[in-house]
């Protein structure tokens, strides 16, 4: 069959990669045409777009960046139309997915979801359109389905992908491979995670580096993005002393005493391996502004809205200030009540989010979904 696959960020490529996998295992003759990055295209994806040129982060940067994004709308419509594939399978990525989910179906083509929007942050309303444009919803969080459930849509719940990459990710090096490889010093590390968006970097790097020098025991160590040149993060980090080590997110956590990482998927895999952080976020002021009014949730990172409460320090916006980043990141790393609570909550965390085999539990729901009609 042929499978077309829309994802516009670096997770999303690494979760559509894991499916690919598990779906070719089951369907011998799949094709895959994919919107994504290198680890999609390094299953046999045809690579129409890479999502590094379709990550804008923020209200205020869509608008900014308007005319492209339109441009790829286009593109993409024409080429799935030409391409005519089995399935259209969206992951994540909501403010183009959910439009091309309703061009394909208008279209007759057969639509399924795997990770859903956030609609229970913001949003609630768009359920009704998930129901009309997507055949299969396909959720990862342990809440998704109770939450659609409300709304009488029937979903799959096929647990987190991220158990598996993690598990598959431990062959890694120890720590002194590790340090010799890439050239850093015999001292503890502090793990810098800045995003996977370039407009993202830029902004958080420079407040996370800041605090390095009320820790002089410790070395300070970003995780570079693949998709980034290395160049960029040397601009930025121009004689701070900060090392980059690029795609060893796992290496470096897995070594790391402490983390900060910028809102998103990074905070639930740094939780995974077990790694007390600090969670940062600071966007575009209007940006900002615009997401108070309409995201109606008590926490921003997946590791406290799956844990319901507030098991790891957030701090946003105006919060996100050099001083209060040392106080956060002086009480996680020292040995204390802060930082054995936060090991206690990942491993209850590990237990809500179900066993291993997402990727291959999804896979096996969408082949068994196409095989019916």
């Amino acid at each position: 069959m042929r499978y077309y696959i829309i994802t516009g960020e670096a997770s999303g490529d690494l979760h559509a990669s894991n499916l690919m996998r598990e779906i070719a295992l089951l369907d011998p003759e799949a094709d895959f045409r994919c919107w994504g990055g290198d680890k999609m295209q390094a299953q046999g994806g045809f690579l129409v777009k890479h999502y590094r040129d379709l990550a804008f982060m923020g209200f205020a940067e869509v608008v900014a960046h308007l005319p492209t994004i339109l441009k790829n709308f286009s593109l993409c419509e024409t080429d799935i139309l030409a391409w005519k594939p089995d399935v259209l399978i969206l992951v994540d990525y909501p403010g183009f997915n959910l439009r091309m989910a309703k061009f394909a179906t208008l279209r007759g083509l057969r639509v399924f979801y795997y990770i859903s929007p956030q609609l229970w942050a913001w949003r609630s309303s768009r359920v009704v359109n998930i129901k009309r444009w997507v055949e299969k919803m396909f959720v990862i969080l342990p809440f998704e389905e109770k939450f659609y459930g409300k709304y009488d849509y029937k979903v799959d719940y096929v647990g987190h992908p991220l158990l598996d990459v993690i598990n598959e990710e431990m062959k890694l090096q120890n720590r002194e491979e590790f340090l010799l490889a890439n050239h850093l010093a015999d001292k503890p590390v502090v793990a810098l995670l800045p995003g996977s968006r370039t407009m993202e970097i830029k902004k958080m790097l420079e407040i996370m580096t800041s605090v390095r020098s009320e820790f002089p025991g410790h070395q300070f160590v970003v995780a570079g993005a693949p998709s980034i040149a290395r160049d960029f993060y040397s601009g930025i980090l121009r004689d701070t002393g900060v090392a980059v080590v690029v795609d060893q997110t796992y290496d470096l956590l897995r070594h790391a005493e402490a983390a900060l990482v910028t809102s998103g998927t990074a905070t639930l895999e740094t939780a995974l391996m077990e790694v007390p952080q600090v969670v940062c976020y600071k966007g575009n002021y209007l940006s900002y502004q615009i997401a108070r009014r309409i995201v109606h949730v008590n926490y921003i990172s997946l590791v406290n809205l799956i844990s319901d409460r507030l098991l790891v320090p957030e701090l946003i916006q105006d919060e996100l200030t050099r001083e209060n980043l040392v106080r956060k990141l002086r009480a996680i790393i020292e040995p204390g009540a802060v930082r054995q609570n936060i090991k206690d909550g990942y491993r209850k965390l590990k237990q809500q989010l179900g066993g291993r085999g997402a990727s291959g539990r999804a896979a096996r729901l969408m082949i068994q979904y196409l095989n019916e009609k």
